[in-house]
């Protein structure tokens, strides 16, 4: 609701400074977000790391003192200490959770409140979620069959780790809609029926549903009218009573060992009910060779569940799996501090190379980043995130085509996931991929219409099309549905400098400075529009602070020089040109801009020098050419300068820079005295 002052009060009601803050690191961290949003940026480092320190695992809290450009080595915050921590927590929350009984590893406690209570094994679970990916429209009957299965022992606590299923009363006789995104009417999209009567799955069609899209009520009972009609006895309903009497005749023989298989065989019996493949009629069903071959497999691992559980366990006992090692009781199971200290370890490990490599990226150190990343696992590097990440370091690194490549790969992973597509579309428009860039905005706003990043795509595109006006109605649309979204009022301040309204432009770039006034982009604006305005020393002032935010970057550093050049500082231009050529070789930029400053100082051979190198870098750029024919003018080599100057009006420069060469052209053999 946007009431920071009131969320202060709330949250710090007697205003006293050493006062306790509700709900420890989630309140330490809220009240940060507040102190950050109302520019009091001290106050919010001190709350967010005051929640790292109650809860080293709450990563928001490191991230946003990463965006402050205030957080410390990920070696440090995710160290020795917050394993301890972390371990101390565990561990105390397990013995101090009262009426918590031991259990053998493969069973979890339920809550007997909220629905029937039953022992489900962890086994049966990982069954439940594979067969669950394998069919996603019968899962809801798999919830079903899992909530109506009779129970054995008596109530319960409920698990620090379980999530229950709903009860069987609270199933609605309205079936949920298909996670199935463009579902035709017809349920074609859901399963097919090839001639011989055997149903085909489509295993295509499981992709997660657009956001903000609903099915009405009519619509609703039709499909589930279709999909799953009563026309006779549904296999799932014969498949649970066979577990019933095959429940019953195994009771006996394993009721001495503190293990139901029988509960293990009815979740068995459970999951091949959740892979029977849900066509229109339900007289069309799998094979049952498949089915005989799945049952088989069954009682196999019954049958190695019963010798484990035998050579572990005498009747009445309960032990650890560790028995050398101190255990404790936690969420119902029983824990070996090694196996707590090794998991531990593990997560603190992940999040060391995730914080250090986000923390080099907020630093704007994007090569180091980039190395951080490579060294995470496969399974964790090719995730949306990571992948977002290593694209705007490569943004950054003004590798445009590879950052292309990344963020593609990232939209494959996670196609509904948002997280990086502005700086996307950017890279998409200084490629001029307009194809590519009309097609990103379609398929964001089709995602989500009310997303900023989706309408700053779509601003991009109406910008590469030259149609500012219209490009700065879409990004004041983005910046209206989220104010502290800063890189619209970038994007909003580059359109209107490119309309030439520079005091809108101003305003734009410092709205996007008081929401972060870390984000350099904003700066290099304002630097540019003092720059055209001719407004030297504030020019110069705005790129030294951009540049003090990312010194990596050429494109400041180019910009800084031709400030300090203007400023008639030219030696020390040539020194910032040089420290920009040295960080990006590929950047023809700073290299012309060099080579302009010394021509200036009338370096004519250095200056010829500079481009000539320039020209194997940017063989097609005219205004390299139309120098190169200055410079010979001054040097009264009126040949030399009359060719550079034909093939750059060949390479087909932009108009103002035809007449720019075409009047150095008539003025050729005009003394610069003269023409001056």
């Amino acid at each position: 609701m946007d009431l920071l002052n009131e969320a202060e009060t709330t949250l710090c009601p007697s205003n006293e400074p050493g006062g306790e803050i509700p709900n420890g690191a989630a309140g330490h961290y809220l009240l940060g977000l507040i102190y950050r949003y109302t520019d009091r940026k001290r106050s919010a480092i001190h709350h967010f790391r005051l929640a790292l320190s109650i809860d080293p695992l709450l990563w928001s809290a490191y991230e946003e003192l990463c965006i402050l450009g205030a957080a410390e080595e990920a070696t440090v915050v995710f160290g020795e200490a917050a394993a301890l921590c972390i371990e101390k927590q565990y561990f105390y929350h397990g013995l101090a959770s009262p009426n918590l009984h031991v259990a053998s590893e493969g069973c979890n406690l339920v809550s007997s409140r909220n629905f029937s209570s039953e022992d489900v094994s962890r086994r049966q679970l990982k069954n439940t979620q594979v067969n669950s990916l394998r069919d996603i429209p019968s899962n809801h009957h798999g919830a079903a069959i899992s909530a109506s299965q009779p129970h054995n022992g008596g109530p319960s606590n409920i698990s620090l780790y379980n999530t229950p299923s709903p009860v069987a009363s609270q199933l609605s006789g309205v079936v949920p809609p298909p996670l199935c995104r463009n579902a035709q009417p017809n349920g074609s999209n859901l399963n097919t029926v090839n001639a011989d009567g055997s149903p085909k799955s489509v295993v295509n069609s499981l992709v997660q549903a657009p956001r903000r899209k609903f099915v009405d009520e009519g619509k609703l009972q039709k499909i589930s009218g279709r999909l799953f009609s009563d026309s006779g006895p549904r296999r799932s309903t014969r498949l649970a009573g066979d577990a019933g009497v095959n429940t019953n005749a195994n009771t006996t023989g394993v009721a001495g060992n503190g293990t139901s298989s029988s509960k293990y065989l009815g979740a068995k019996l459970s999951s091949v009910a959740l892979r029977t493949v849900t066509v229109r009629n339900s007289q069309y069903w799998a094979n049952d060779n498949i089915e005989e071959g799945i049952r088989a497999e069954i009682f196999d691992d019954i049958r190695a569940n019963l010798a484990s559980a035998n050579s572990s366990s005498s009747p009445g006992d309960v032990r650890s799996l560790d028995q050398d090692e101190p255990t404790v009781p936690v969420g119902g199971v029983v824990t070996s501090r090694s196996k707590v200290s090794s998991g531990v370890s593990e997560v603190l490990g992940l999040l060391k190379t995730l914080g250090e490599g986000y923390r080099l990226s907020c630093l704007y150190r994007c090569q180091d980043a980039l190395n951080t990343f490579l060294t995470l696992p496969l399974r964790h590097y090719n995730t949306s995130w990571v992948l977002s990440q290593v694209g705007k370091a490569h943004f950054e690194l003004i590798d445009y085509l590879e950052a292309d490549r990344v963020f593609s790969l990232s939209l494959r992973v996670s196609p509904y996931s948002l997280e990086g597509m502005d700086i996307y579309s950017t890279v998409l428009y200084h490629l001029k991929e307009d194809m590519k860039l009309s097609y990103l905005a379609r398929e964001l706003i089709s995602t989500d219409r009310l997303a900023p990043q989706s309408w700053c795509a779509m601003g991009n595109c109406y910008s590469l099309q030259k149609d500012h006006k219209t490009a700065v109605k879409i990004f004041q649309r983005s910046v209206q549905l989220n104010t502290r979204f800063a890189y619209a009022h970038t994007l909003c301040g580059h359109e209107y400098v490119a309309l030439e309204d520079f005091e809108n432009g101003i305003k734009s770039y410092q709205d996007a400075l008081q929401i972060d006034s870390r984000h350099y982009n904003a700066w290099y604006g304002l630097g540019m529009i003092f720059l055209r305005q001719e407004k030297f020393e504030f020019s110069e002032h705005h790129f030294r602070t951009a540049f003090l935010i990312n010194p990596r970057s050429s494109v400041i550093l180019s910009y800084l020089g031709t400030a300090l050049h203007a400023l008639k500082r030219s030696e020390d231009a040539i020194k910032i040109m040089d420290c920009a050529i040295f960080s990006d070789r590929k950047n023809p930029l700073p290299m012309y801009q060099k080579a302009n400053i010394l021509m200036s100082l009338e370096k004519f051979d250095e200056a010829l020098e500079v481009l000539q190198e320039l020209k194997g870098y940017a063989p097609r750029e005219s205004s390299v050419y139309a120098l190169m024919g200055k410079i010979y003018k001054r040097q009264n080599m009126h040949e030399k300068a009359m060719l550079h100057f034909g093939i750059a009006l060949d390479l087909k420069p932009s108009a103002t820079d035809v007449a720019t060469i075409k009047a150095a052209i008539e003025k050729l053999h005009v003394p610069d005295e003269l023409e001056d």
